[in-house]
């Protein structure tokens, strides 16, 4: 899961794992897998920075399953 912050100030938590895509408007406009999006405050290095530090998380709690 990756903590966002919308224009208003609400943090909000998405599922890094349903990101379809991320679009510079120039707010980042993040589009899930569903169709529904969320405008938020962090630029795009800082979105791509937790998404990756996620996914490494993600990884790393998999290694050794069969």
């Amino acid at each position: 899961m990756v903590e966002l912050t919308k224009l208003n100030g609400e943090t909000i938590i998405i599922n890094a794992l349903q990101i379809e895509y991320v679009e510079l408007i120039p707010e980042s406009k993040i589009i899930m897998m569903n169709g529904k999006f969320h405008i938020v405050s962090e630029n795009k290095d800082e979105v791509q920075r937790k998404v990756l530090d996620f996914l490494r998380s993600f990884h790393k709690g998999t290694e050794g399953e069969a």
